[in-house]
């Protein structure tokens, strides 16, 4: 089928950008912050420029859908996260993710461990895009907590999405600057 596809010329070209949000059993804040982060993409036209996806540190949910109550409290402000499924961290993802976006400290310190001396400017936190909870440095995990705490986990995971977004489309931009006829009349 991909041949046929790649034939007629239906195949989607490569992402440009590659993001991996990265939490522990990526069953609450890492789904949340992939599905968030997709919503924001396809709201400023940028899905099939940027790829999306992601882990957890450990293996213990492989395989398995978000945790009901963050399908939930995403579903509610508009996000589906259904069809997410968890998968841990490999170390192809360093090489393959040009942002590797940790929830917390713990996280952050993992994931700068094991990745590749090349790779470790690719991991930061998360939270570092925040404007209005700049104040917060993780995204705490509501797992064993309540419903307050899976609203506050998407509040801040909004937050910070909403900043890496124009992050991500000020750095296409960059890439690709704009050549239509303004930009050449001001060589005249």
């Amino acid at each position: 089928m991909k041949s046929i596809r790649r034939l007629l010329g239906l195949t989607r070209p490569a992402p440009e950008l590659r993001v991996l949000m990265v939490c522990s059993g990526n069953i609450c804040r890492s789904p949340t912050a992939e599905g968030v982060l997709r919503a924001r993409l396809q709201a400023a036209g940028l899905e099939a420029r940027i790829e999306v996806d992601s882990a957890g540190t450990q293996g213990l949910h492989a395989g398995q859908a978000p945790d009901p109550r963050a399908i939930a409290m995403a579903r509610r402000r508009g996000y589906d996260l259904s069809r997410l499924r968890a998968r841990r961290v490999t170390g192809d993802d360093f090489l393959a993710f040009d942002r590797i976006l940790a929830m917390d400290e713990g996280h952050l310190g993992w994931l700068e461990k094991i990745a590749p001396v090349e790779a470790r400017t690719r991991v930061e936190l998360l939270m570092t895009y925040a404007s209005r909870h700049r104040d917060r440095s993780e995204v705490p995990d509501p797992y064993y907590g309540s419903e307050r705490d899976f609203a506050l986990m998407l509040e801040l995971v909004e937050d910070a999405c909403a900043g890496l977004a124009r992050c991500l489309a000020d750095e296409l931009s960059a890439r690709h600057p704009r050549s239509g006829p303004a930009s050449k009349n001001q060589n005249t």
